[in-house]
């Protein structure tokens, strides 16, 4: 049987919809699955394990550090985080809420300690009426935070804040309103010397990199 112009219009418009409702129940299913747990049977897997049922109360500066010697850093290591973190941010200007926590959930599955899909959670559950995802999301974010502000005060080389990865550092400047004007390596530390502009006057911020460093070490970065 033949369609004329106008069914045919209504049946390409009905089947659209199908495909638009099969991939957004597809979303809500990979967005309810949550965070994949690392498979591994080291310390810092079974913190995520513990952080993603609820459980924040957790040393955080050791989190991080544990994460630097998991079996999931090497993974990691080979992971595309910073086109995952472009994608996140495209979808923040759009305000495609949904997605977003998809793609920060992404993230998290590869480096549970990054702060900027934790903020991201924190704000996209706030958003959508979750509150105990957005507490959850805002305890461990303010606890990854803390875990390096509050060990130094980032004001000379030997205060420096101590930092696993350099990621850590511009979330850190990010936060406080910070634009970065010149970088360079402290050989004394080793501390990444940061010169920013922030609240109209120039400063200086001092992060302990020995852990970065061991980290390249580890990814065979010279």
């Amino acid at each position: 049987m033949k369609m004329n112009r106008s069914t045919r219009r209504i049946r390409i418009s009905l089947l659209t919809g199908l495909a638009m409702i099969a991939l957004s129940q597809a979303a809500l299913a990979e967005e309810d699955a949550g965070v994949v747990i690392p498979p591994f049977t080291d310390k810092y897997s079974e913190g995520v394990r513990r952080l993603e049922a609820g459980d924040t109360n957790l040393d955080y500066r050791e989190f991080r550090n544990e994460f630097l010697e998991s079996k999931q850093f090497e993974k990691a290591a080979g992971a595309d985080l910073d086109s995952l973190r472009k994608a996140m941010r495209d979808l923040i200007r759009k305000s495609r809420t949904a997605d977003v926590i998809l793609v920060a959930k992404r993230i998290l599955s590869i480096d549970y300690t990054d702060m900027e899909a934790h903020k991201v959670l924190r704000q996209a559950y706030g958003i959508s009426g979750d509150t105990l995802n957005q507490k959850k999301h805002h305890d461990i974010e303010f606890g990854l935070l803390n875990s390096i502000v509050k060990n130094g005060d980032g004001e000379t080389c030997r205060t420096a804040w101590p930092v696993v990865q350099v990621t850590e550092e511009y979330f850190i400047l990010d936060m406080i309103g910070a634009r970065v004007l010149k970088q360079s390596i402290d050989a004394s530390g080793p501390c990444d010397r940061m010169e920013v502009e922030a609240d109209g006057a120039k400063k200086v911020f001092y992060f302990n990199v020995a852990k970065v460093f061991e980290g390249y070490h580890k990814q065979g970065i010279p």
